[in-house]
């Protein structure tokens, strides 16, 4: 689908979904728990049902309350023994330490760029885990046969804590203690999410400076009735829509949230951003927006509203982090670089790790989302200040993370 956004004013007041990373992370934690868990808050988009579509082929069962509200009823007993995680990173490094847990080989696929996406990482870890594992190139499909021991294990965390993560989720039921040293974390507070989300279902994990984790065996998940808090990475990029066009206002908005992500508003606030937080809502409006230096390390997901940001603002922004942009839906770091440049931006990506914006007008012109959810909803927000017609090729993609992105945007955009 091609999209046509035109230059506009934004002005008014959404509720961005639920945290997708949050959802996946509860699903897993129902599909382990003994009992009947109730999820609320949930927002479907392609890697929640995937989530939901893999969990029922694990043992689950799932019942649809309402659009939001979902019972599982929990218990791993696959039946069949192909897991299809659609096009998820998290979904993959999640699940395969949780299909790890069965005793029968099972196999872990997916489509699109997925199947690009590097899981060599896994493989070493898994197999000094007592795992039998088939995987040819470091990418899908893998296979896993368990069942998962404990034991020690080294992990490289420099590249994506989803697959610790998956460990942090699945050990907790494998029979001995395990003891897992890290090398190079990244991304902490994603981790910090996952032992929050184990907490909320009785789990219990204890790390050492994020360097060792301490997780006990034969623990056990206790269904809850757990609700999704909002997502502050689908929420970034209508946030800096309001810093460069206009006023925004985002509900839903958890402003104590361990999500990574949330660091956009120091990032906006360091640009000139007017910032106003009213217990779950944020709001942002326009002021004059100066460069800035942000260090995304530990949230490359939101390195594509900080371009859009670093676009508009006076001289040249420095964002630290482009090593982890390397195996997302694009190589986002050229991604950025690439269409950025069709509309008259200059980012130099020269440097080792940064990626270095001068602000500008934006032009007009066709620019392609590659496919990447987080690539279109930033191209749409920098079409916002264009001098003229820009026109965004493979725009559904959205749906990923955000499926009623693009009628949120049309709500709060004014055409000029």
């Amino acid at each position: 689908m091609d999209k046509s956004v035109s230059s506009g004013r934004v002005i008014g007041s959404v509720t961005p979904p639920s945290s997708k990373s949050y959802a996946q992370r509860a699903i897993a934690a129902a599909l382990l728990a003994d009992g009947i868990t109730t999820l609320r808050g949930v927002e479907m988009c392609d890697d929640t049902e995937a989530a939901l579509d893999v969990i029922q082929t694990l043992g689950a069962s799932v019942e649809v309350i309402d659009e939001h509200t979902y019972k599982i009823k929990g218990g791993l007993s696959p039946i069949s023994n192909l897991l299809n995680i659609g096009e998820s990173g998290l979904s993959t490094r999640l699940f395969t330490p949780i299909a790890a847990l069965c005793d029968e080989p099972m196999t872990i696929t997916g489509h699109g760029s997925i199947m690009r996406r590097p899981i060599d990482m896994m493989i070493a870890p898994l197999e000094k885990l007592g795992i039998e594992v088939h995987c040819k190139e470091g990418l899908l499909p893998i296979t896993v046969k368990g069942p998962l021991h404990g034991g020690e294990v080294e992990v490289d965390g420099s590249i994506s804590s989803q697959f610790i993560t998956g460990l942090l989720t699945a050990l907790p039921c494998a029979q001995e203690d395990t003891i897992i040293k890290v090398n190079t974390l990244n991304s902490k507070p994603y981790i910090d999410m996952t032992i929050s989300t184990a907490e909320s279902f009785g789990v219990d994990i204890v790390h050492r400076n994020y360097e060792e984790f301490f997780i006990s065996g034969g623990q056990k998940y206790k269904a809850q009735d757990y609700r999704i808090e909002g997502d502050w990475s689908g929420a970034s990029c209508l946030l800096v829509a309001g810093a460069i066009a206009g006023e925004v206002t985002l509900n839903n908005l958890n402003p104590l949230s361990l999500q990574a992500d949330k660091e956009i508003l120091n990032a906006l606030m360091d640009a000139g951003a007017e910032i106003t937080t009213t217990g779950n809502s944020v709001s942002v409006a326009h002021k004059p927006l100066k460069a800035f230096t942000f260090n995304a390390t530990d949230c490359p997901d939101l390195f594509p509203a900080l371009a859009t940001l670093a676009a508009c603002c006076e001289g040249v922004s420095t964002i630290i982090g482009t090593d982890r942009l390397l195996a997302k839906e694009s190589n986002r770091a050229e991604t950025i670089a690439s269409e950025f440049g069709k509309l008259g931006i200059n980012i130099d990506i020269s440097e080792d790790n940064i990626m270095k914006i001068e602000g500008g007008t934006p032009t007009g012109g066709m620019v392609d989302s590659h496919g990447d959810h987080r690539i279109a909803m930033t191209l749409a927000v920098l079409a916002l200040r264009a001098t003229d017609e820009v026109i965004i090729t493979g725009a559904e993609c959205v749906s990923k993370s955000y499926k009623d992105f693009w009628e949120d945007y049309e709500k709060i955009v004014s055409y000029e």
